[in-house]
């Protein structure tokens, strides 16, 4: 790793179309601007490190959601399986009524 030691507004140059600029320097932190060719990606470390880890989380098996999914596709097929509430149910509470005469 090369280390440089810069004043504001001095520049530093990254083979022919990089170049990285002091804009301002407070306390613990600078502000840099980074002049480079559209086809240079240029992220923050932390932002893509951040960004592999989250995919990487991602991809990992959560056995316990799956156990709650299962679990939740089970009562789902047994409430589709078991006889409707909706049908209509015999009136035991009143006694049928009787035949009528038979004509002769």
């Amino acid at each position: 790793m090369l280390v440089l030691t810069r004043k504001l507004g001095e520049k530093i140059l990254i083979g022919d179309d990089i170049v990285i600029t002091v804009l301002d320097a407070r306390g613990d932190s600078v502000r840099i601007g980074i002049d480079a060719p559209r086809g240079v990606k240029i992220q923050r470390d932390e932002v893509v490190r951040a960004v592999s880890e989250a995919n990487l989380a991602a991809t990992q098996i959560d056995t316990a959601a799956e156990d709650r999914i299962k679990r939740s596709l089970d009562v789902l097929s047994a409430m589709q399986s078991a006889p409707s509430s909706h049908q209509p149910q015999p009136d035991t509470a009143t006694p049928p009524l009787p035949n009528p005469p038979a004509e002769a």
